[in-house]
């Protein structure tokens, strides 16, 4: 039996933990979601009531439906994936293995519901999450970068920040963060994206899932993802994939 009152969130002692999963309900606009997520994965923070929450969102995403397990999947995705743990060092994937085993497992069911799926947004939430119960570092935390349609990583020549962007405003590097203003005079350059066949180990493991799972618009972001971008500073050459995993390794 779990002492919740020995525990902490963000807030102070998590006693109020158990009532919040108890209440708590399928539909994403759940005010409860707010008030566990600002809990227990503050702004990516996680404390020792964090951890203690994972069997019990385990329990909620098996007992819910494909469509209706997203928020437990999502909140302990991001639990078991955050690295600040300024309260200790525990590692989930050790105390928890069977729980995060459960959770890929129920993730990867979610990932072949083609109602879910058919929005892109959601596939690529669900990726992130399997990541992450996978122990795949950064990428767990980053891969939603793929929504956003870009990453902010500093240039390893010169530091200047780059935005790195592919997807509906083209596919080029720039250092001007208002990039979507039709206004803008700031230097676009071009990204070079990685040839598929020439793609290796994680990238070409999330490429083939793409194209296999139906997501060829996510499949092709990955060759850039996974490419080489130009500063538009110093013009100086980098991996994608390096910068975004030393930004946030």
């Amino acid at each position: 039996m779990t002492d919740w009152s020995r525990l902490h969130h963000a807030y102070g002692t998590a006693e109020d933990v158990p009532g919040l999963l108890d209440a708590v309900g399928p539909d994403a606009q759940d005010p409860g979601w707010n008030k566990l997520w600002s809990r227990l994965c503050h702004q990516g923070t996680v404390y020792s009531a964090s951890y203690a929450a994972l069997p019990a969102l385990t329990e909620m995403a098996r007992e819910w439906s494909a469509v209706d397990r997203r928020m437990p999947l999502y909140l302990a995705g991001s639990i078991v994936a955050s690295t600040d743990q300024p309260y200790g060092d525990e590692d989930p994937q050790e105390t928890y293995a069977s729980q995060i085993s459960d959770l890929a497992q129920l993730t990867e069911e979610a990932l072949q519901d083609q109602g879910l799926t058919n929005d892109p947004t959601n596939y690529i939430d669900l990726l992130g999450t399997l990541l992450s119960f996978q122990d795949v570092e950064v990428w767990g935390e980053q891969f939603d970068g793929l929504n956003d349609e870009e990453y902010e990583v500093p240039c390893p020549s010169c530091s200047a920040q780059n935005f790195i962007v592919f997807g509906k405003y083209g596919f080029f590097s720039t250092t001007d963060s208002m990039y979507m203003e039709p206004t803008t005079r700031a230097r676009q350059v071009p990204l070079r994206p990685q040839a598929p066949a020439a793609l290796e180990g994680l990238a070409q493991r999330l490429y083939s899932r793409a194209l296999a799972d139906g997501q060829p618009d996510i499949a092709r972001k990955l060759t850039y993802v996974f490419g080489n971008a130009q500063c538009a500073e110093c013009d100086a050459i980098f991996c994608v994939e390096e910068a975004v995993v030393a930004q946030w390794g």
